[in-house]
């Protein structure tokens, strides 16, 4: 038994470490390496469609180090939060609260990590991209 929380405990600080370190300030480099892989790919994909506000922000953010947008990683696949809560007001909210403040039991022990640096308005748009991924 002891084993068991000692494996939970280590996973724990797993995630909150790889969540801790994939929050890095921005710097020029990073910034420059997106403008030309933007540049690349909207050059030679014109058939595409262009990214959602709230995809780029999580493109841009640490949440693939916990989830997927279809395979559950630590966290859930965003499909499955899709498919869990219909897209409304209420549950904009609510996501976009567990987002900022962080959040535990709904999908399991792994306690989903704050993220109180992001604005409202941007967890909102992931939110909200998120929520359009129906299967």
């Amino acid at each position: 038994m002891k084993h068991t929380s000692m494996k939970r405990t280590l996973l724990i600080l797993s995630c909150f470490t790889l969540a801790l370190a994939s929050c890095g300030g921005s710097d020029s480099s990073t910034s420059t390496a997106d403008t030309s892989v933007t540049a690349t790919t909207s050059t030679s994909t014109s058939t595409t469609t262009p990214m959602l506000p709230g995809e780029k922000l999580i493109n841009t953010s640490d949440c693939s180090g916990c989830h997927n947008r279809t395979q559950k990683v630590v966290g859930p696949a965003y499909v499955e939060i899709a498919a869990k809560y219909p897209d409304n007001e209420a549950n904009v909210a609510l996501l976009t609260d567990k987002i900022l403040k962080g959040g535990s039991g709904v999908w399991g022990e792994v306690p989903m990590t704050p993220h109180a640096s992001l604005s409202k308005e941007d967890a909102t748009e992931m939110v909200k991209y998120i929520l359009t991924l129906k299967n």
